[in-house]
């Protein structure tokens, strides 16, 4: 009786079989990779988030303790930087906001004093500021990717450019005194009773659209 020869798998199914399944890896592997992808998109933009929350906490924390002094206005907006005099343990402190341009679009920066127990630290400090750079040390960038910002006052029932001039009122310490004291107190601008801040960002630091904050001032 003639042998039998065992049968196997010829060339060409063995290359049919691994082409199948090179096949299927490749769909699999994009598959993994498009939930990779979705994971990855997902958490930047939960961290996006969550920095714009605790930045323009921040923000508000630094307007909720403003602290009108004699020596320096106590919060000014030049178009470019935000100027501010805040309560602070030890003294009164001078902070900044301010939007510079930088390589992911422009880099909303935050800068904050030592506390000043002088009126001539406070004034030298006021000074200075004006002439910083956004390089100075203390200098924080704490958002990326703004196109551009703006602020507005709330005055007089309206919305207002806040570098348009408000009312003027006299201290209210001189003006409890005699009239003569009162007539030559030096005046000052009446605060806004609220600040709304205007955000543009540019989609660079994975926040698109606008942010439109408003925020109360005590009285």
């Amino acid at each position: 009786m003639p042998r039998t020869r065992p049968r196997g798998f010829t060339l060409v199914e063995v290359l049919v079989a691994l082409f199948i399944m090179a096949l299927m890896a490749g769909l699999a592997w994009r598959g993994v990779d498009s939930i990779v992808r979705a994971r990855d998109v997902s958490q930047e933009r939960l961290e996006s988030t969550l920095r714009l929350n605790t930045v323009v906490a921040q923000w508000e924390r630094d307007l909720a303790t403003l602290q009108e002094t004699a020596s320096v206005p106590p919060l000014a907006f030049d178009g470019a930087t935000l100027r501010l005099t805040r309560r602070a343990e030890g003294g009164i402190q001078l902070v900044l906001w301010s939007l510079r341009s930088g390589d992911s679009g422009g880099q909303w920066q935050r800068w904050a004093s030592p506390p000043y127990t002088t009126r001539a630290e406070l004034q030298d400090a006021w000074l200075r500021s004006q002439q910083f750079q956004g390089v100075e040390a203390g200098q924080v960038d704490v958002l990326s990717g703004i196109s551009q910002w703006q602020i507005y006052f709330y005055r007089g029932n309206a919305w207002t450019n806040a570098q348009s001039t408000g009312d003027v009122a006299q201290p209210a310490a001189a003006a409890a005194s005699a009239p003569a004291t009162a007539a030559s107190a030096p005046l000052r601008q009446v605060l806004p009773s609220g600040v709304r801040l205007l955000l543009e960002f540019s989609g660079a630091g994975g926040v698109n659209g606008n942010l439109t904050r408003d925020t109360l001032l005590g009285p």
